[in-house]
């Protein structure tokens, strides 16, 4: 029988099924960081355990750190407290940790793959939503909460029932000003927020191959918004050359072994997939959304729908009210007072090539509070090698320093209640980015448009 990429590596980890029940599935990767750990790492320390695979786990300072300052003590008490746990437990149990400093501290989600603990066919976990990003490689990757986090770290083994398999297939050139972002966000307005719920999503067609791999991470990032477990692409030569010769990637004949296995790894003719969608990238122009959750997206130049049975009524009337929006108005040239380039989704240095491309030469919009905060050193370290840092300057714009930021305002990078935001990040509830505050989601470039009108406009005007 024909297999999927999916069903490849997850069968070629399972170590146990049980009957009418989960599989024991041997996790090959296991990122932590400080949020969800502290819990985890107590509660081996109640049981008297230890870490099995330390060298399998690798932590970073992410979600409550400062942007500013990082060299000074963190002033918030529980952040401060936090980070503290996760140094503390991390030299105890032999773990990699690259904290608040450290040249290879960033954001979890892009560290990983920078420095090669990403790999093709590779079952990681961690303790966080967004760690579906990982699938763009050909991995097997899903967030898991604080128990699972002290599963693994304790078994280097989780118990966890197969999902169903669902396959996206987008064809088809990007029109100019269409971004993987837009790409994203068009599915997940299409199938809604539980849309595929209980799926593992493969993405495949033209329109992903030809996507870099960091437009496929942000792609594979935004899975869970529509509620699948995670998102995967095949790995390809693009995959490849990305990986290759990173700190953590096999050396000498150990990746000519490597790359054996993962050339085998694609969804083979005949395959049979639970559900398929099918869409055309002709279809799809730059997106932004509108209410408060990711589903709620629509064509920039597109009036805001009227409500429909798959949002219900009252909600959805409930969410425009939080918005502060109407039915049937125009998004084209709606206030915007913060613009945020950052997290996990959109943090990476073609992140920060694209909105430099458009701002260039152009003015920041006095009314506009803008935070452009890097995935990672690295990142920061590209955009003053490439001269991007001098263009963002000279258009009135500055660089943070890395981490999760403003995408859910668990640091001092908050927006003020009543505030709108476009946001490159992942997810637009309500107070997701400080409480009261509005987000509108959107790509790289609709963000750089916005931060120079002072409004949402259509990227493609300024391109």
């Amino acid at each position: 029988m024909s297999k999927t990429l999916f069903d490849k590596v997850w069968d070629s980890h399972v170590v146990k099924h049980l009957n009418n029940g989960p599989d024991v599935l041997f996790i090959d990767r296991h990122m932590v960081h400080e949020v969800t750990s502290p819990v985890a790492f107590s509660g081996l320390s109640k049981r008297g355990l230890s870490v099995l695979c330390p060298e399998k786990t690798f932590a970073t300072a992410d979600h409550n750190t400062p942007t500013v300052n990082q060299h000074l003590p963190v002033k918030d008490p529980l952040s401060a407290k936090q980070l503290k746990a996760l140094e503390e437990n991390s030299k105890k149990h032999g773990i990699s940790y690259w904290g608040l400093g450290h040249e290879k501290n960033g954001i979890v989600h892009v560290v990983g793959p920078e420095y090669g603990i990403t790999l093709p066919g590779a079952t990681i976990v961690c303790g966080d939503s967004h760690t579906s990003t990982h699938g763009a490689f050909g991995a097997i990757a899903f967030g898991i909460g604080t128990s699972e986090v002290e599963m693994v770290l304790s078994s280097q083994c989780i118990m966890q029932l197969k999902p169903k398999k669902m396959r996206i297939i987008v064809n088809g050139k990007l029109e100019k000003g269409v971004t993987p972002k837009d790409v994203a966000l068009f599915i997940i307005s299409k199938l809604t927020t539980s849309g595929a719920t209980g799926f593992f999503v493969e993405y495949s067609g033209t329109t992903f191959t030809s996507m870099s791999m960091e437009g496929r991470m942000t792609v594979c990032n935004l899975s869970i918004e529509m509620g699948a477990r995670g998102g995967m692409i095949a790995p390809d030569d693009k995959t490849y050359h990305y990986i290759k010769n990173k700190e953590f990637t096999p050396k000498g004949k150990f990746w000519d072994k490597a790359m054996d296995y993962w050339q085998t790894l694609y969804s083979e003719d005949n395959s049979i997939f639970d559900k398929e969608y099918i869409f055309d990238a002709s279809e799809i122009e730059p997106m932004i959304t509108y209410g408060t959750n990711p589903g709620m997206g629509i064509s920039i130049t597109k009036e805001i729908p009227k409500s429909n049975s798959n949002q219900g009524e009252l909600t959805y009337r409930k969410s425009l009210n939080y918005m502060g929006y109407n039915e049937g108005e125009e998004m084209i040239g709606k206030p915007v007072d913060f613009v945020f380039l950052g997290s996990c989704t959109n943090g990476r240095i073609e992140d920060f090539r694209a909105f430099a491309e458009i701002i260039k030469g152009r003015k920041k919009a006095p009314n506009v509070t803008a935070w452009l905060v890097p995935g990672s050193h690295k990142v920061l370290k590209l955009i003053k090698e490439e001269g991007l840092l001098e263009i963002l300057r000279n258009s009135g714009f500055e660089i943070r320093e890395p981490g999760c930021s403003a995408c859910l305002a668990m640091n001092d990078d908050k927006v003020p209640s009543g505030k709108y935001a476009v946001s490159t990040s992942n997810r637009n509830f309500e107070g997701r980015q400080g409480p009261g505050s509005r987000t509108l989601l959107a790509s790289p470039i609709v963000a750089a448009a916005a931060a120079i009108t002072g409004k949402v406009t259509d990227p493609r005007t300024l391109i």
